[in-house]
């Protein structure tokens, strides 16, 4: 009986299950249509409020508002009463990542793939890794929780923490870690992209959530206009990624060999991150709706805060602009993985 609940909790509908193939045909789509049409995609890439491009962040809203209408802030307090999976969050995020990035990164950019990658170049592709390294994920993560049936409520106050840590503790760590004199790290960007991608849509789940339920009643709110809003946070992903690689297109096209290299310590500190956090919250007996979340924080980036600083310090075209672009690229698919290594191993965790 267990086993066979197991397995029908994770099984997921036929568009799920095979969303790392429309992952990728979106990179393929957004990369052509940055190809064919340069003056509409140029447009759209300097849409932006402090160096957060509004499309982008109208995107992200329709991934993570199905997360934040399910929010029942009366129990955000009670969410507080669990430190454990908030002291997971943080020892990872910020005592561990940071430094095992620059690891990673120095290791194989530097010496291994030495051949292949001039010093100067590696240098700067190193500092594009710290910058993903210090910058752990905010807006991304509702997706990665909502696809693991993660607890929205501890979802949100992990976020919430993390995005008050950035503001004291990225430009310190990279300033460490780079050894940089002086580093200007836009905090204008940091307060509209926290407005922009959690406060709004935060709010509108608010607002719908207390009219809906008001209106319609919880019936109707929980077996219709939710199950409804299901394909939303994939459908936002897929434009997301669309619109990203348009952007970026060109760089990737130019730069085939330099990616893969690149992606390498990316992808293994990816993987060594979330099982960092994710098997230290099976040792302290977490449930798996707070692990998988507190997992997926660290695992993944705040890609368009590492995008933006790179390009406000070394320029758009600039090495260390290119391995946070990769960073996009190799996101993805992998939370995806993770996602799929989440929910297969649930009952690794106790039940709730």
């Amino acid at each position: 009986m267990c086993m066979s609940e197991t397995n029908s909790n994770v099984k997921l509908p036929f568009f799920e299950r095979y969303l790392s193939l429309w992952v990728i045909l979106c990179i393929i789509v957004g990369v052509i249509i940055g190809k064919i049409f340069p003056t509409g995609v140029n447009f759209l890439s300097k849409l932006e409020v402090s160096q957060v491009n509004i499309p982008v962040a109208v995107l992200i809203w329709l991934m993570i508002y199905p997360m934040m209408v399910q929010i029942d802030f009366s129990s955000i307090v009670r969410a507080g009463k669990k430190p454990k999976g908030l002291v997971v969050t943080l020892v990872v995020n910020w005592l561990i990542k940071p430094f095992s990035m620059a690891v990673f990164a120095v290791i194989f950019l530097k010496y291994i793939f030495a051949a292949f990658i001039n010093p100067v170049l590696a240098k700067e592709y190193i500092a594009g890794a710290i910058l993903l390294g210090a910058a752990p994920c905010t807006a991304m993560v509702f997706v990665w929780s909502y696809l693991t049936k993660g607890d929205p409520v501890y979802t949100l106050v992990q976020v919430a923490v993390n995005d008050l840590v950035i503001l004291v503790a990225f430009v310190p760590i990279v300033k460490f870690l780079l050894g940089v004199n002086q580093i200007t790290v836009p905090y204008d960007t940091l307060i509209y992209s926290t407005i922009f991608f959690v406060v709004i849509p935060l709010v509108g789940g608010y607002i719908s959530r207390i009219y809906l339920l008001k209106m319609k009643g919880a019936d109707w709110f929980e077996n219709v206009f939710l199950k409804a809003l299901k394909p939303v946070t994939i459908l936002g992903l897929l434009l997301t990624l669309i619109i990203i690689f348009a952007f970026q297109g060109n760089i990737i096209l130019g730069n085939p060999l330099h990616i893969l290299l690149i992606a390498v310590p990316l992808i293994i500190q990816t993987y060594f991150i979330f099982f960092i956090g994710y098997l230290w919250s099976r040792k302290w007996r977490l449930t798996h709706s707070i692990a998988a979340p507190a997992g997926m924080i660290g695992a993944s980036n705040f890609f368009e805060l590492s995008v933006a600083v790179a390009i406000s310090i070394f320029g758009l075209k600039s090495g260390a602009a290119l391995a946070t672009v990769v960073g996009v690229l190799t996101e993805v698919p992998i939370m995806l993985s993770l996602v799929n290594f989440s929910n297969k191993t649930r009952h690794w965790f106790e039940p709730g």
